[in-house]
């Protein structure tokens, strides 16, 4: 079992490959957008991403970014194989993440804080926000247009026409691939870019306006509600550390 910890620059990107055994990300600074042929997940100060052993996946950096990978065998799986997942970070997993990336651990130590770090993720909460990837070339169309403009009020009717089909069609494929409703998709996507956003540096009125939000009230109710924190705690969280100065 292996870890590490590297800091990383903004726009920084990580070329599509693959792990023998499972990987844990953590980000403690910053936010890591993880990319996958099942879809997309944003790691960052609350959100960590599990990656099953030789499942294809990629890295972008937004803001300075300090990232903490864990790496577990295939015979030790605290969490499921099938697919990368998100799970929550409360503090005591968070301070024992980062203290298990430290350089200078003795055996002993770093085996007594993996112990701990398994029987946390056992009992580790779910925090899905995951971006799901389109097979139907069509659906693939609609999501890259939606996602191309998030402050474009997009209906679905129009969204169709735009990709040649007709507004049942693109409906049923948004609840066949993704399993949810085109404006449920719609918020998914705002809220992922909104995280990006916010870490990049962008205020929470820039961030609501650039993500499609009638207000920053209504933007500040949903990723309080969804993410379990206010958009500016997140920011400062993941700020640049110029940023935090401010």
């Amino acid at each position: 079992m292996s870890q590490n910890r590297q800091d990383h620059h903004p726009g920084q990107h990580i070329a599509r490959h693959r792990h023998e055994d499972h990987q844990l990300i953590y980000v403690s600074s910053g936010v890591l957008a993880v990319r996958t042929d099942h879809g997309a997940w944003v790691a960052g100060a609350r959100r960590a991403v599990w990656v099953p052993a030789g499942t294809w996946h990629e890295h972008r950096v937004h803001g300075h970014t300090e990232v903490h990978t864990l790496q577990f065998p295939l015979g030790c799986t605290p969490l499921p194989t099938d697919t990368p997942t998100v799970i929550a970070v409360p503090a005591l997993l968070r301070e024992l993440l980062v203290a298990s990336t430290e350089s200078g651990l003795t055996p002993g130590e770093r085996d007594r804080l993996r112990a701990v770090i398994e029987d946390r993720l056992c009992r580790a909460d779910i925090a899905p926000l995951q971006l799901p990837c389109a097979r139907d070339p069509r659906l693939h169309d609609a999501c890259r247009i939606v996602e191309g403009d998030l402050a474009r009020p997009l209906t679905i009717g129009r969204l169709a026409r735009e990709v040649g089909i007709s507004e049942r069609h693109l409906s049923r494929l948004f609840r066949t691939e993704f399993g949810t409703t085109y404006p449920q998709w719609r918020t998914t996507a705002r809220l992922f870019h909104a995280m990006i956003q916010l870490t990049d540096g962008a205020t929470v009125t820039e961030t609501a306006h650039r993500c499609g939000w009638s207000t920053p009230s209504a933007f500040v109710h949903t990723f309080t509600r969804t993410l379990g924190q206010t958009p500016g705690a997140y920011r400062s969280a993941g700020a640049r550390p110029r940023d935090t100065a401010r």
